[in-house]
């Protein structure tokens, strides 16, 4: 083994660092010795051939996995051990490529399940300090209610999140990941399956998202979202990162074109 990587300093680094990270299934290493970061204010692109190790990769970074070599960094913290509610505490957000509401749930109840840090959730304020509670239960209403606005499903507040369309689910995933109030947000595959007229939607609340400074990390296979959202892509095949550029240079590389057509891809 060669030496472990240096840690980062906290003012120089990326907010997302993910060094050397290599994923085994038995003999096969789905994700093979990656390395990727997201700067502060940045979105960057993660595209490649389907079972080129992206969701996989999305799975270490939020911890729904452990690596079984390398290193992540949020915000200067080493992460690659820590479990996946703890990475909350380090401003880090996902969404999944099939939507996961809770279908019996309101929208706003699935949105203010993203809240964290609330004096409800442990038992004795709930007899000790009522009024903090209920503040803190109005103020939480409140938000994700400002958030389903934001996602343009205000409309629908009330009603059961099984009355959503696949596009309608997306957007309210994504409005239940901002109510935790992440710097990072791991979007995994966001128009996927989604109508035009949402799509523009979901567009448009991302670049907003960015706007106002969180960073974001997203798979998609729609190219003309990438080349519209995105500054920086890494591109995978095969587990392995094959090249990393601007959208327009990537999508001209010829290992990019033969990964999807045949060789990495098979």
């Amino acid at each position: 083994m060669g030496p472990s990587p240096k840690k980062p300093a906290r003012g120089d680094a990326p907010l997302l660092l993910a060094k050397s990270l290599v994923r085994r299934f038995g003999g096969v290493a789905a994700v093979d010795d990656v390395t990727i970061d997201v700067g502060r204010g940045e979105i960057v692109g993660l595209i490649g051939p389907n079972g080129a190790g992206k969701t996989t990769l999305f799975d270490l970074i939020a911890g729904e996995l452990r690596p079984t070599s390398g290193r992540i960094w949020l915000d200067g913290a080493a992460v690659e051990s820590a479990p996946p509610d703890s990475r909350l505490t380090h401003g880090l957000g996902r969404t999944f490529q099939i939507p996961r509401p809770f279908p019996g749930m309101t929208l706003i109840e699935n949105v203010m399940l993203g809240a964290q840090g609330q004096s409800g959730e442990r038992i004795w304020p709930n007899w000790m300090a009522p009024r903090l509670v209920a503040r803190e239960e109005r103020a939480c209403r409140d938000r994700a209610m400002d958030l389903l606005a934001f996602v343009k499903l205000d409309r629908l507040a009330r009603e059961q999140a099984r009355v959503l369309s696949g596009g309608e689910r997306k957007l309210l995933e994504l409005a239940r990941a901002l109510m935790a109030e992440p710097t990072l947000l791991l979007l995994d595959e966001p128009a996927a399956g989604v109508n035009p007229n949402l799509l523009e939607v979901i567009i448009e609340r991302i670049v907003d998202i960015n706007r106002r400074g969180v960073a974001v990390l997203v798979i998609e296979h729609n190219m003309d979202v990438i080349i519209r959202l995105c500054a920086r892509v890494f591109v995978m095949a095969a587990g392995k990162v094959l090249c990393e550029g601007r959208p327009e240079a990537v999508v001209r590389d010829p290992r990019v074109a033969e990964a999807y057509l045949g060789g990495a891809a098979a």
